[in-house]
């Protein structure tokens, strides 16, 4: 038998490469990994879109010395199948290269550790040009003019990571200034959410890191807005071959409850029902969220629900981690315990989301609105006739009477289901339901009971009033009101 060494052919396997599928903004949350692995607990990134456009990636973190730097810059650096440190957010040992790459076509590290600066640089047309894996190392002297080596230098320690020659990012593009303005956006946005148990530094282990997008400092976003949601139960963890992993489901508060701004955060284009379900973080790095995993469907009633799963770096291979750090498939035993807990924050978050559902269809109080079923297995809703303004409306001439009649048919027939239906899947917020302030209240009162002819009338109304839609929401003033009648 023989054996031979065929190594790949440079120039083919980092063009190759180059296609594994990353956006900038999951390129550049690649390299965040490594800076926060090291340490680093502030995070520059800088974009540059004029003249020799650049993206840079500047941290305080440990850095690397000559032969660190040179393993980290080769291919494979580290076997996915060797244990990690606890913190560590890497996998394959490709994401500094990979996720580099696939937005340009010159790579420049430079780091500093224990006051010595090394670089080195993957340049693609070199490597054409060589037909080999040509890594350039580079002297002090050779990296005066990369950009932001003198914040580099300015640090104790720390990594510059320099991206130039934006072949992907320029591609199609008329206006290129304009464009990098867009992915600046969906980097921001992007890293606020996939980061935000860092940026927030709130939890017991994780060191609180700053990352700034062209000197604007990033916030968290925090898709379980956490002080203001319900845990549906207490957390749940799972053992897997001696590892935890960590269930903690959320039910957001009701659409009417939440601000312009909560709404935006929690769906923002996409919609709180496309983004409900498992929220899955790798050592506290979010990888996949809004899905089921195909354990249930994504409903309008479960839009509420958010779960989050903790998983340690030692469990990757059962959850087939992929390059990118975008794709975690559980193992069956994970499966199996998620779906028991899926039926209980599914309820809980139809409870949330029906709330006001069973508060309008309560027998107990006097609505404006009737829900009936019809014999074909149908709905009507239909305007409460005995309802107290609509009474006294019905006091007056027979025309009158009739006219009101017509009117209210009018009302009924004229809703706009399909709309409203619309409105309520897209989250928009209903404002109808605002509350009506006391000083309104009063005078509404004060013209009901007007047309009572006596104290008793008046008593009676009152008491119908403490049941009746909105008047309950005022007992005081009822109560003061029955006094003052008595």
């Amino acid at each position: 038998m023989e054996v031979i060494s065929i190594p790949p052919y440079a120039p083919v396997l980092m063009e190759a490469t180059r296609a594994i599928g990353y956006s900038v903004e999951t390129a550049v949350s690649d390299i965040i990994d490594n800076s926060i692995t090291a340490n680093a607990t502030q995070i520059d990134i800088m974009f540059f879109p004029v003249e020799e456009p650049y993206i840079a990636i500047l941290d305080n973190g440990n850095g690397m010395d000559k032969d660190e730097l040179t393993n980290a810059m080769r291919y494979g650096s580290k076997n996915p199948l060797d244990d990690r440190a606890t913190g560590d957010l890497g996998r394959f040992g490709l994401g500094l290269k990979t996720a580099s790459m696939s937005q340009c076509r010159r790579l420049t590290v430079i780091s500093k550790k224990e006051g010595q600066v090394s670089a080195a640089q993957w340049d693609l047309d070199f490597i054409q040009s060589t037909n080999d894996w040509s890594l350039k190392i580079f002297s002090l002297e050779d990296i005066t003019d990369i950009p932001h080596v003198e914040g580099l230098h300015e640090n104790e320690s720390g990594t510059l990571v320099v991206w130039q020659a934006l072949d992907r990012l320029s591609v199609a593009e008329i206006n290129f200034d304009k464009s990098m303005g867009k992915y600046m956006d969906q980097v921001r946005g992007h890293l606020s959410l996939v980061f935000h148990r860092y940026l927030a530094g709130r939890e017991t282990g994780i060191k609180k890191v700053e990352i700034w997008i062209n000197k604007v400092k990033i916030k968290p976003i925090d898709p379980f807005l956490v002080d203001r949601s319900t845990q549906v139960m207490d957390d749940e963890s799972i053992l897997i071959e001696g590892h935890k992993v960590m269930i903690r489901p959320y039910t957001l508060p009701h659409i009417s409850q939440l601000s312009e701004m909560e709404l935006n955060m929690l769906g923002g284009k996409d919609g709180l029902r496309r983004l409900q379900g498992f929220y899955v973080y790798r050592n506290k790095r979010l990888l996949v969220w809004g899905t089921w995993f195909r354990l249930m469907r994504q409903g309008d009633l479960s839009k509420l629900s958010r779960v989050r799963v903790d998983i340690p770096n030692s469990l990757d291979y059962l959850w087939t981690l992929d390059i990118k750090k975008s794709i975690a498939v559980p193992p069956e035993v994970v499966r199996k315990n998620l779906s028991g807990i899926i039926g209980k924050i599914s309820e809980s978050s139809a409870r949330t989301w029906t709330y006001r559902g069973r508060k309008e269809t309560d027998d107990s109080q006097i609505h404006i609105w009737d829900r009936v079923k019809t014999r074909e297995g149908g709905l009507i809703y239909k305007i409460n006739r005995d309802y107290p303004l609509i009474e006294v409306l019905n006091s007056s001439t027979t025309i009158e009477k009739q006219l009101l009649e017509k009117l209210l048919i009018q009302i009924e027939k004229g809703l706009p289901l399909n709309q409203l239906y619309i409105d309520l899947t897209n989250d928009r917020r209903i404002l109808n339901e605002s509350e009506t302030s006391r000083s309104e209240m009063l005078v509404l009162l004060e013209q009901l009971l007007s047309v009572c002819r006596n104290t008793q009338e008046k008593e009676e109304m009152l008491k119908r009033l403490e049941n009746t839609e909105p008047f309950n929401q005022y007992p005081q003033l009822i109560i003061q009101l029955v006094q003052e009648a008595e």
